[in-house]
């Protein structure tokens, strides 16, 4: 790795903590933010859960792909991959509040050992997206800022985190979908 390289990995180190706290602390702030009940004129969004949890879906399957396609070594491909990804989890971000932001939020009303697995895989899910914002990006950074090695060390963390982020969003959307109104 060249220095102007490191230089330019470092430069990107502070953005990477705004982004990794700004966007939780936004999301929570956004998610108690009702626009209709602050008087804004608006329908609830209350057809966007299906789609950002297809969005989820095509997330886990585009991080496979990627993942088989550095396998292969085709780095190109890779990268076209990763940044659909985040292209991706970007699209789920603002979905996801623009339905919160539009309506009330939806209740699960199963109960017994189910309620518990949901409940169980709901709070994983949001301590890992929460967890997995950093190393997205700094997996990133390295990966742009051609720091192959340490690319590598930290993708065999963020991979397996962010696809399960995708995954058990699919997962809470299915648990909870029957209780949508």
């Amino acid at each position: 790795m060249t220095q102007a390289n490191l230089t330019t990995e470092k430069k990107y180190n502070t953005w990477i903590l705004i982004l990794s706290i700004a966007i939780p602390v936004v999301v929570a702030i956004l998610f108690g933010v009702n626009l209709r009940e602050l008087g804004f004129d608006i329908q609830p969004l209350t057809f966007l859960p299906p789609i950002y949890a297809c969005i989820n879906a095509v997330t886990a399957l585009v991080l496979v792909m990627a993942f088989m396609a550095i396998k292969n070594k085709k780095i190109n491909l890779h990268k076209r991959l990763m940044q659909f990804a985040i292209v991706l989890s970007l699209a789920f971000l603002v979905m996801y509040v623009a339905y919160h932001m539009t309506s009330d939020s939806t209740k699960y009303g199963g109960d017994g050992l189910l309620k518990y697995m949901y409940f169980a895989i709901l709070i994983t899910h949001i301590l890992m997206s929460i967890v997995v914002i950093p190393f997205v990006l700094i997996t990133y950074v390295r990966g742009i800022t051609n720091n192959i090695e340490k690319h590598k060390k930290i993708a065999k963390i963020t991979f397996p985190l962010w696809l399960y982020v995708a995954i058990s969003g699919v997962v809470v959307y299915i648990m909870i979908s029957p209780y949508y109104v």
